[in-house]
C-alpha cells in the first residue's frame, strides 16, 4: 500500500494537461462489446479503474492491443458470457455497464454485484427496469443474470436520472429492433461522449445532451476511432488546488465548454478563472470570499443532475470553502456518506459543522495544519490532497490507491507545478 507525504504552503505555478475522462472511458470500453470490428480509442486515462474495466472485458473474449500509453485498439470479434471475476467487479461501480451491451450482443450475462466508492447505497434498480422494458429477463441469486433473445425498442422513463443507467439503456437500445425513447436521461459530458462515440460507429441517437434521447436501432455497428475528452473533474481539482494554495496555473485543453455551472458555483466561493482558446488560466488574485444570498443570508450549494453542480465535486468545493471568507451550507442529497470525510478536515483545523449525513456548514477561512489521514474514496481523497497542499506543515495521506483509481499520476503533475508531494510505500 502506498501513501502521499505532502509539505503544504507552496503556491502551485505552471501548466498541466488533464487526463482523459475516466467516466467516459469506462462506458466507451463497454460499448466496444457491441461491434465485431476494431475500435481505436485515444486519450485513454492510465488509471486503476480503467485497467480493471479492461481486465473485465478481456475476460469476455475482447482483444485489446496497447498502441501507446493512451491509445488502445479494442476488438470484440467474439464475446462469451463468461463468469466475471467477483473481485474485479467489486473494485468498480462501472462493472454494471457490461449489462446493456452484453445483453444486446450475446443475449446473456452473469454479473456479480458491482462495487466502487463507499459513499452510501447505490441502487441498480434503474438499470434493471430499463433493460426489462426492452425485453430482457433479469434475475438475481447472489449475482445478476441478464437474458434476452433480441431486445426490442421501447419508451423508457428512467425512475432517476442515473448516469450509468442512462448509459446502459443507450447501449442496449442502439441495436434493439425498432425505435426507443429514453426520458429523464442523464446528460453529463461522459453520457454525451458515449452517444457521439456510438454514432461514429453507425448508431442513430438524436437529441444528445438533452433529457430525452431518441434512438433508432440498427442491425450492427462498425469500427472506428474516437478521442476521449478531458476529465472535467480533474480540471476542476487543479483549479481548486491553485486557488487554495494562492497559486497561478494554466490547464491545457481543459474542455471549458462543460464548466459553466461549475464556474458559477465556485464563483460564489470567490474562485474565478480565464478562458484562452482551449485553455483555462487560474490567476493568483483569487478573492476567496463567499457570496451571500440576497439579504445577507447564508448561501446553499446543492448538487443536482447535470447541468447543475455535480456530486463528484462536492468534496473539492468543501475544501475551497475552508479557505474562503464567510459561511456556506453544502447539501448532497444523493449519497449519505459523501460528507463523512469532513471529520478529517476538522482535525486539520477547519470549522465545519456536520448537520446530518447529507449537509454540512463551513465557516472560513481557517488555517489548516498537517495531519495523518486516510483516503476514503476517489473524490474525498483528492480533496484531502488539496487540503494538505494548503496546510501549514506536513501531512500523510494513506490508502492513495483510491485516488489512483480516478487520477492519472496526480503526484507527478503536482510536482511539475511545484508541489512538495512524495509517494512512498507504507
Amino acid at each position: 500500500m502506498e501513501k502521499f507525504l505532502i509539505q503544504g504552503g507552496t503556491p502551485l505555478r505552471g501548466e498541466v494537461t488533464p487526463a482523459g475522462n475516466k467516466n467516459a472511458a469506462l462506458p466507451l470500453l463497454a460499448a466496444c462489446l457491441l461491434t465485431k470490428e476494431a475500435v481505436i480509442l485515444r486519450n485513454v486515462p492510465d488509471i486503476l479503474d480503467v485497467r480493471t474495466m479492461r481486465a473485465l472485458i478481456e475476460s469476455l473474449g475482447v482483444e485489446i492491443t496497447t498502441l501507446d500509453q493512451h491509445t488502445w485498439k479494442v476488438q470484440a470479434k467474439q464475446v462469451r458470457p463468461a463468469d466475471l471475476d467477483p473481485d474485479l467487479c467489486k473494485k468498480i461501480r462501472a462493472s454494471i455497464l457490461l449489462a446493456g451491451p452484453m445483453t444486446a450482443r450475446s443475449g446473456e450475462l452473469q454479473l456479480p454485484p458491482p462495487g466502487g466508492d463507499v459513499i452510501g447505497r447505490r441502487r441498480v434498480d434503474t438499470h434493471i427496469l430499463a433493460l426489462q422494458k426492452l425485453g430482457a429477463k433479469v434475475s438475481y441469486d447472489r449475482k445478476f443474470h441478464f437474458q434476452a433473445d433480441r431486445l426490442t425498442g421501447a419508451d423508457i422513463l428512467l425512475d432517476e436520472a442515473s448516469v450509468t443507467a442512462t448509459e446502459n439503456a443507450i447501449m442496449a437500445c442502439v441495436t434493439a429492433r425498432g425505435k426507443s425513447t429514453i426520458r429523464n436521461a442523464a446528460s453529463e459530458p461522459h453520457v454525451q461522449e458515449l452517444c457521439y462515440f456510438l454514432n461514429a460507429l453507425g448508431a442513430k441517437i438524436e437529441n444528445i445532451g438533452s433529457n430525452t434521447l431518441n434512438i433508432t436501432g440498427v442491425e450492427e455497428l462498425h469500427g472506428g476511432e474516437f478521442t476521449i475528452g478531458p476529465d472535467y473533474l480533474e480540471v476542476v481539482s487543479f483549479i481548486g488546488a491553485a486557488a487554495v494554495t494562492h497559486g497561478s496555473i494554466r490547464v491545457r485543453k481543459a474542455g471549458h465548454q462543460y464548466l459553466d455551472m461549475i464556474r458559477l458555483v465556485l464563483g460564489r466561493l470567490g474562485v474565478h478563472w480565464l478562458v484562452e482558446g482551449e485553455d483555462i488560466i487560474v490567476p493568483e488574485d483569487q478573492r476567496l470570499i463567499i457570496e451571500p444570498d440576497l439579504g445577507g443570508a447564508i448561501p446553499e450549494i446543492s448538487v443536482m443532475p447535470w447541468p447543475a453542480f455535480p456530486t463528484d465535486l462536492m468534496s473539492i468545493a468543501i475544501v475551497i470553502a475552508t479557505q474562503s471568507r464567510g459561511t456556506v451550507l453544502f447539501h448532497d442529497w444523493m449519497y449519505p456518506s459523501r460528507m463523512y470525510f469532513t471529520d478529517k478536515l476538522v482535525g486539520m483545523g477547519a470549522q465545519i459543522v456536520l448537520c446530518d449525513p447529507h449537509r454540512c456548514i463551513v465557516q472560513g477561512p481557517t488555517q489548516l495544519y498537517g495531519e495523518k489521514m486516510e483516503s476514503p474514496d476517489i473524490r474525498a481523497g483528492m480533496a484531502l490532497v488539496l487540503a494538505a497542499l494548503s496546510a501549514q506543515g506536513s501531512s500523510v495521506i494513506r490508502n492513495i490507491g483510491q485516488i489512483d483509481r480516478g487520477y492519472e499520476r496526480v503526484d507527478e503533475k503536482l510536482i511539475a507545478l511545484g508541489a512538495k508531494i512524495e509517494r512512498r510505500n507504507e
